[in-house]
């Protein structure tokens, strides 16, 4: 189930959950990898064939020179191109991933049928010097074991970076599925007014929307719908983390989305 590409001297893992259904490719959030989806495969079934990557500098990826969108969506290319999916595919993602599909469906429109975005929003001006990522600062990337990671890995910890913890190759000690200073690079590089890249993409789409989201006001959640034709809503009570905090709640707007296509 799980594979590797190279690209430029560099891997990319990617998960193919198999199966003969339609390819929907899944792209994960920040700090977290493609085996998030797994859940999600298993609730879609013989459907839909779920293939996740995990993007650059996460889970069994190498670390790459920069996280520009442009990089992100080099890769996501790539790796359909590696899999001969010329045709049209379904794409989600969620927060960083999300971005990362919009910016693909504008990009690449021949290569997407279908549009799912998961608590993404459009207007991004992170406090990178403190609040939610000022944990980041401070984190080990590696440690004898599992636990001092953890205590450093902050609101994240318990949420997903505890079942994505590995091994060092030595058998000596643990690493996180991430770089720290990768983590806050990504993000930083995320700032911007990204609507002109929303509104691009004219195929079907959703925006799955945890209510309290810290990250997508309701505000914004409202505008993105009603200004980008052929774009459905479906709201979740949860904050930005509600993939990891409703997962059925998730999978089940996801396949109401997916079943009409």
């Amino acid at each position: 189930m799980r594979h590797e590409l190279k690209i430029d001297d560099r891997t990319l893992s990617y998960t193919d959950f198999g199966g003969t259904g339609r390819p929907l490719l899944a792209l994960h959030g920040g700090m977290s990898e493609g085996l998030a989806f797994a859940g999600l495969a298993e609730h879609l079934g013989d459907t839909w064939r779920v293939i996740a990557p995990d993007q650059r500098g996460h889970g069994d990826s190498d670390r790459a020179p920069d996280y520009t969108r442009e990089g992100y969506v080099a890769d996501a290319v790539a790796l359909l191109d590696h899999l001969g999916l010329d045709a049209p595919v379904a794409l989600l993602g969620y927060s960083l991933g999300g971005l990362n599909a919009y910016h693909l469906a504008a990009a690449h429109p021949d290569r997407i049928s279908a549009l799912i975005g998961i608590d993404a929003t459009v207007e991004i001006d992170p406090n990178t010097e403190g609040g939610l990522f000022d944990f980041l600062r401070g984190m080990r990337y590696t440690a004898a074991t599992r636990e001092e990671l953890l205590d450093a890995a902050g609101p994240v910890g318990s949420l997903f970076v505890a079942q994505a913890l590995r091994p060092l190759p030595s058998g000596e000690g643990w690493r996180l599925p991430f770089h720290p200073q990768d983590m806050l690079d990504s993000v930083e590089s995320c700032r911007g007014d990204h609507w002109n890249t929303w509104l691009a993409s004219t195929c079907p789409a959703v925006l799955i929307h945890g209510t309290s989201s810290q990250a997508l006001p309701q505000g914004t959640a409202d505008a993105m719908v009603t200004r980008r034709p052929k774009t459905s809503y479906a709201p979740l009570d949860g904050d930005h983390f509600v993939p990891f905090t409703d997962p059925q709640g998730v999978h089940e707007a996801v396949a109401a989305f997916l079943s009409p296509l």
